[in-house]
């Protein structure tokens, strides 16, 4: 009696024999696939209130963590938004409660900005002689995952949260998430957890927004049903946990650096088994959004088939 195949491999098998007679469509995803993230050595260093004209070396991921949490905090022109979240982010960290019990480090990634972010950071942290703020300067905008994932590399945290630089979200309940992250794993096990805003849906928060960016809310959506990640109801929210022992695995393995990275993300964890839970958290629309619903809709579409296609034909491949 032959060998039973797994379906994911039978799957992944009968995708390759289509583009093997299909080169066409082979190729078109080759061009549609992003190039490889490129570091470069500028951006492997980080300068700080302590070393602000010499930079220093970053430290990796695959390190063993020597902090508890590192906050991770994609930057691209946000000298308006960045004081007013750093502010609110350090007094809940600084909080007596939190400080007694916890070491942190805030990584602000500066996607590449035309404004003076980097320089208002380090302005920032100078403000800040307590807390440890870290500010790595990308030479070129890769977008807000491309942003995300840098910082997550080179963080020294056991666990490590990636929060939006607008302050859309309530950082005390970065609180919930720590309490579900203890219950999936209470011995630093690989494990993510996902702030969520889906309880809102019906909320004023998100019936004012126009009529065009929920209808593509709800496609979005339907889509993400059907690529396989339909048990998360919001894959978007900037508000995710992650344990070290998760992120070791899931980003080093990110190709993506647009705004649907989050997606990948999840569908990684899903693919390594690590389990992922979402919590509900408070949110509100800040303006200054760098998002184009129109045409970043459509690259987020764009993005998800190809992210797709290169999973399922194996060319993009991740194992636990």
């Amino acid at each position: 009696m032959g060998r039973l195949e797994r379906p994911c491999a039978t799957a992944r098998t009968t995708n390759s024999r289509i583009l093997a007679n299909y080169p066409q469509l082979y190729l078109a995803l080759i061009l549609l696939s992003p190039p490889p993230i490129i570091t470069r050595p500028s951006e492997k260093t980080y300068r700080s209130r302590k070393s602000l004209k010499d930079p220093l070396s970053l430290p990796s991921l695959a390190d063993v963590g020597s902090i508890d949490l590192s906050v991770i905090i994609p930057a691209y022109n946000e000298t308006s938004r960045l004081p007013s979240m750093l502010e609110t982010t350090l007094n809940h960290l600084n909080s007596t409660s939190i400080q007694q019990t916890r070491t942190y480090e805030l990584v602000i990634v500066d996607d590449g900005s035309k404004d003076d972010t980097s320089v208002l950071a380090l302005k920032l942290a100078q403000q800040h002689l307590n807390s440890d703020i870290r500010v790595v300067t990308l030479e070129k905008n890769l977008g807000k995952g491309g942003a995300v994932r840098h910082g997550m590399l080179h963080a020294r945290g056991n666990r490590l949260l990636m929060v939006d630089a607008d302050g859309a979200s309530r950082f005390e309940d970065l609180e919930l998430l720590w309490e579900k992250m203890d219950e999936l794993g209470p011995k630093n096990e690989p494990s993510v957890v996902v702030g969520s805003r889906a309880h809102l849906v019906k909320t004023e928060a998100v019936v004012k927004r126009s009529v065009l960016r929920n209808i593509l809310m709800y496609g979005l959506h339907t889509i993400l049903r059907i690529v396989g990640v339909g048990h998360i109801r919001d894959t978007q929210c900037g508000f995710k946990l992650f344990s070290r022992s998760a992120a070791q695995q899931i980003f080093p393995a990110q190709h993506l650096a647009t705004w649907i990275f989050d997606v990948e993300l999840l569908l990684l964890a899903k693919q390594l088994g690590i389990p992922v839970a979402e919590v509900p958290v408070q949110w509100h629309e800040v303006a200054g959004s760098k998002l184009n619903v129109v045409k970043d809709s459509l690259q987020m579409l764009r993005d998800l088939l190809v992210l797709r296609a290169n999973q399922l034909t194996g060319r993009w491949k991740v194992s636990p």
